[in-house]
């Protein structure tokens, strides 16, 4: 057994076996630096995650264990690669985000959105075959019990820089802790409490946003692919 990270990564560069086995074991830290780097929620779909494993495998190669923390060093070359990234993504900035009405075929006609907004109304048109709006009723299923529902986003969505990155904090928190959305599905309560004492998150924004952060957790806990997207 390793004494620390970076031993560990040192001997893993030495096989291509140990190599492949040192990144799974570390998905959750790789997944979890590219989440707060970008602020927002990454899956293994997204081109930051590649980036991001990437940078971790890199790394493992370029790892001196007499200049520090191998933690560290990792997390510093995913962010760097990741700024590179969104420098050349930059192009891409004005992309719109998208609403939860949209989705039941409503369009803001005003917004500068428009197109775009119809263009989604037209890929999750009634069909008899349609995997967003598949999605969608499962998950309204799903939040039934919490009594939610996914169209509520609409309105406990985060507006505020600040709370958007809170209630992001809190999402991260939950994903990090799978027993605890465990526990909070068979308990139907959401832990606020903990959450709190953990993430140092305000009390009243979780609970001013607790639909939205329930929301957020189940879609990016379950198997949700299209709605990972879409709740970025």
């Amino acid at each position: 057994m390793y004494s620390n990270m970076g031993e560990a990564a040192l001997e893993a560069v030495k096989t291509e076996e140990g190599r492949n086995a040192f990144i799974t074991q570390n998905e959750k830290f790789i997944i979890g630096c590219a989440n707060r780097f970008t602020k927002r929620y990454i899956t293994k779909s997204d081109d930051e995650w590649s980036i991001a494993l990437i940078a971790f495998s890199n790394a493992m190669d370029t790892y001196d264990a007499e200049k520090g923390n191998f933690q560290s060093y990792a997390r510093l070359l995913i962010e760097r690669r990741l700024t590179d990234y969104i420098r050349t993504q930059a192009r891409f900035a004005g992309e719109y985000s998208t609403e939860p009405y949209v989705f039941e075929g409503n369009v803001d006609e005003d917004s500068d959105a428009a197109a775009y907004q119809m263009h989604i109304v037209r890929a999750t048109s009634t069909s008899d075959e349609n995997p967003i709006r598949d999605e969608i009723l499962a998950l309204n299923e799903l939040l039934a019990d919490y009594d939610i529902s996914f169209m509520e986003l609409t309105t406990c969505s985060p507006k505020a820089a600040k709370t958007k990155a809170a209630c992001f904090q809190a999402v991260c928190y939950m994903q990090e802790h799978p027993d605890l959305v465990d526990k909070m599905r068979s308990s139907r309560l959401f832990p606020i409490k903990i959450i709190t004492e953990n993430t140092k998150v305000p009390r009243k924004i979780l609970e001013r946003h607790r639909k939205y952060i329930i929301t957020a957790t189940e879609i990016l806990c379950n198997d949700f692919p299209l709605l990972q997207e879409y709740i970025k």
